[in-house]
């Protein structure tokens, strides 16, 4: 028996070796590409298969693919629901393979809709074009990969799936010292690359759904009546679960009307950003969502609120760190990262303003991610999608009317308050379908919590003013080594502040990690 902590710690474990891989991918495309034009047009050309995955594989699709999984796993059996994922597939790649093609025909239309501004640019506008049709793709491949991740979570097999964009950053590594070594043009390099790590990606976990004794049998599309109860969940589910992506297509079209190197910032700004969103949010959704799943079918209502509340104690333990070092100390990060080659200390100054401003979103980015699974695992994708178009009419008019004052630093500002939105309404919202769902502990919690983050905030600050003149340009070696130290202090010193506070209680976390708690019994 695995625990659901342990899960949680397996997937964020691999999460954080994709994003150690995924920073280093960052600095390379840095020192090579900077924030140029040929930066900005590989940046949105990655954006845009990305953008389509997360509103239609990863996101909407897992969250209607695996609670209707489990659901047919649970009652006909293992040959029932496998057949099931048979029929998704093939009428997944029906929708998805027509859907690609006609996209990158038509591109040099869909790039003056993604990135209006561009058009002003011949030279920036040609090649997000031309490297936007090589990444796009990546949708189809990457959408077998979210299915075959599904089936295996359905499982309780999250390993595969969640190591599976490792290989996205080795593939980009190598492609860049290989353009490097024999002179080819670096965007380009990238662009092929993307789409190879798709195919790699969705070999890892062809091997891998083999190795669980599980198969993805391609068959020919039948419009069955769960095919159809899947595909109406798809439709709402495409916003709700991928709202974020959502906002982020309306940043870069914003982004784009800006001076060359906007675009860019906010990439290299959100790439951090993810940190913590990935860690900690791919985690949360990819474990959260089988098990409420499986004890909502089960009729065990008391058990599902036990692991929502378990998980916003999670999300709230390392969300509410991330936001105040990558807020406070985003200049010294930028400049350690980012500072090298092409990437002028004034680059470093734009990209970290822009990483505080999105780094006030991560609680309510991870919450939301609690809040809708508690949706999900209902079969209720609605309720999400409604929320997400309030919280995007938010994104729009703020980003709108920060963006004169505070250029792509207002578009951030108001990303992270149209999450925010979104968190509390979909909060308010669960609370009124299956009523309160935090019970004392989460009570404790949550003050305990913040008490801990405050003192760790004056921390921060008063490293920050004691070794920010210590970190300069070209001087790498001595900048990491002045951030490690920075980092290390300031998670030593949170660390202290929950065992005082009793936020954290390592003889608890001990138990969890090694056996299940009497609640929450799972069959993995």
């Amino acid at each position: 028996m695995k625990s659901f902590a342990r899960s949680l710690v397996t997937v964020s474990g691999l999460t954080i070796v994709s994003r150690v891989g995924g920073f280093l991918r960052d600095t390379l495309t840095a020192m090579f590409l900077g924030a140029g034009p040929v930066a900005d047009a590989f940046f949105v050309a990655q954006r845009l298969p990305n953008l389509f995955r997360s509103l239609f594989a990863e996101g909407a699709f897992s969250a209607a693919f695996v609670p209707l999984y489990t659901t047919e796993q649970e009652r006909h059996g293992r040959d029932a629901a496998q057949a099931f994922a048979g029929q998704a597939l093939a009428l997944l790649l029906a929708a998805l393979i027509p859907f690609s093609a006609v996209i990158m025909w038509f591109m040099p239309q869909v790039m003056l809709l993604l990135a209006p501004g561009f058009e002003n640019d011949p030279q920036k506008y040609n090649l997000a074009v031309s490297y936007s049709t090589i990444t796009f793709p990546y949708l189809a491949l990457i959408s077998i990969t979210a299915l075959q991740t599904g089936v295996l979570n359905a499982q309780g097999r999250f390993g595969p799936g969640a190591a599976a964009p490792i290989a996205f950053n080795i593939v980009l590594i190598i492609a860049m010292f290989l353009a490097r070594l024999f002179a080819w043009p670096v965007g380009t390099a990238l662009a092929w690359a993307v789409t190879a790590s798709g195919v790699v990606q969705m070999v890892w976990l062809m091997v891998s759904c083999h190795r669980a004794g599980v198969s993805l049998p391609l068959v020919w599309p039948h419009w069955g009546e769960a095919s159809k109860r899947l595909f109406r969940r798809i439709g709402p589910g495409a916003l709700g679960a991928g709202a974020a992506q959502v906002n982020l297509l309306i940043s870069t079209i914003l982004a784009s009307t800006l001076p060359t190197g906007a675009v860019s910032y906010l990439f290299y700004a959100d790439r951090l950003n993810q940190l913590p969103l990935g860690v900690v949010g791919i985690a949360v959704a990819t474990t959260l969502l089988p098990v409420l799943s499986r004890h909502i079918e089960g009729g065990r209502e008391e058990e599902a609120h036990y692991y929502m509340s378990r998980s916003v104690e999670f999300c709230l333990l390392l969300g509410l760190p991330a936001t105040l070092g990558l807020a406070l100390a985003a200049v010294p990060i930028i400049q350690t990262l980012f500072e090298h080659g092409v990437f002028t200390h004034e680059d470093s100054l734009a990209t970290a303003a822009t990483l505080a401003a999105y780094a006030l979103g991560i609680p309510a980015f991870l919450l939301v991610k609690v809040f809708a699974a508690g949706f999900f695992a209902r079969h209720d994708t609605s309720t999400p999608v409604r929320v997400a178009i309030i919280a995007m009419v938010v994104n729009v008019v703020a980003s709108i009317l920060f963006l004169g004052l505070f250029k792509q630093v207002g578009i951030a500002l108001a990303n992270s308050l149209a999450v925010s939105v979104n968190a509390v309404l979909l909060y308010l919202r669960l609370r009124k379908k299956i009523g309160p769902f935090g019970d004392a502990r989460l009570r404790q919690s949550v003050l305990r919590l913040g008490l801990s983050a405050a003192g760790m905030a004056a921390l921060i600050v008063l490293l920050v003013l004691v070794l920010q003149p210590r970190f300069q340009p070209h001087h790498l070696a001595a900048n990491i080594a002045w951030l490690c130290l920075l980092i290390g202090v300031a998670l030593v010193g949170y660390a202290g502040l929950l065992l005082a506070t009793r936020a954290l209680v390592w003889r608890d976390v001990l138990a969890l990690l090694r056996r299940e708690t009497k609640i929450g019994a799972i069959d993995q």
